[in-house]
């Protein structure tokens, strides 16, 4: 085993950060990683925005509820879905803008970004840098659309913050193999025998240092999917031009 793919084996969320600084060369390097992921047709739909104010950190901070790392960590990214500049060319050029407003071209932009953010984690890992995705920056898209002057054609899909860690959780045991990985078709049997599975999560929940729980994977996602998380975002992509047909 390589270490790129030690280093990738040994990803946690990292929740708590030092002081200690990144330097500008290593967010360079951050950012040259993330512009080289693969991209569908080489259109590159994705754009990254730094947030080095803190007040606008704050008002972020605020909208996540459960991240206060936004606000601590030493650099933040919010990572945005952005077919904008394709509809610009499309309108100069007095050309149809349907082929941007479908479900496809959604997808392909969601899938760059993505790809782009996922560049970037596994390059700050190798540095030794700590990441967490914050997802909950959906909890009130239309608001951080609004405070980071989002165009039409563009979605914030999730932050990442990365710092020099202070403390790492452990590692969370992923699913087997048999459980995710099969030939030709869907196992369905094998997919979804999960016996095994919830008894090793809820050891490990059980056991953790940080926040221990007695639950299963199985009751962890049944307690998530339970409820409808976020209804305002198909209106928000509505508003943003999407017809997501």
């Amino acid at each position: 085993m390589n270490s790129t793919i030690e280093n990738m084996l040994k990803h946690t969320s990292v929740r708590s950060f030092t002081d200690q600084p990144i330097t500008s060369q290593q967010k360079s390097e951050l950012i040259a990683a993330a512009q080289h992921g693969s991209t569908s047709e080489f259109v590159q739909a994705f754009s990254i925005i730094e947030i080095t104010d803190q007040k606008l950190r704050n008002e972020l901070s605020d909208i996540t509820i459960s991240s206060p790392h936004v606000k601590e960590a030493d650099t933040f990214y919010v990572f945005i879905a952005d077919l904008h500049r394709q509809a610009n060319i499309l309108r100069a050029n007095n050309q149809s803008i349907d082929s941007i407003k479908n479900m496809e071209a959604l997808l392909v932009s969601t899938i760059d970004t993505t790809i782009a953010a996922q560049n970037m984690a596994t390059a700050a890992e190798s540095m030794g840098l700590g990441i967490c995705y914050i997802g909950s920056l959906r909890n009130n898209i239309n608001q951080v659309a609004k405070l980071l002057n989002l165009p039409d054609f563009t979605v914030p899909l999730f932050g990442m913050t990365i710092g020099v860690p202070s403390e790492k959780n452990q590692l969370k045991p992923r699913m087997p193999e048999i459980n995710q990985v099969s030939t030709n078709s869907y196992n369905e049997d094998q997919f979804n025998n999960l016996d095994d599975y919830d008894k090793v999560v809820k050891s490990y929940y059980n056991n953790r240092k940080n926040h221990p729980a007695n639950t299963s994977w199985s009751e962890k996602n049944l307690a998530i999917f339970k409820e409808v998380h976020r209804p305002d975002v198909a209106d928000f992509l509505r508003k943003q031009g999407f017809s997501l047909n």
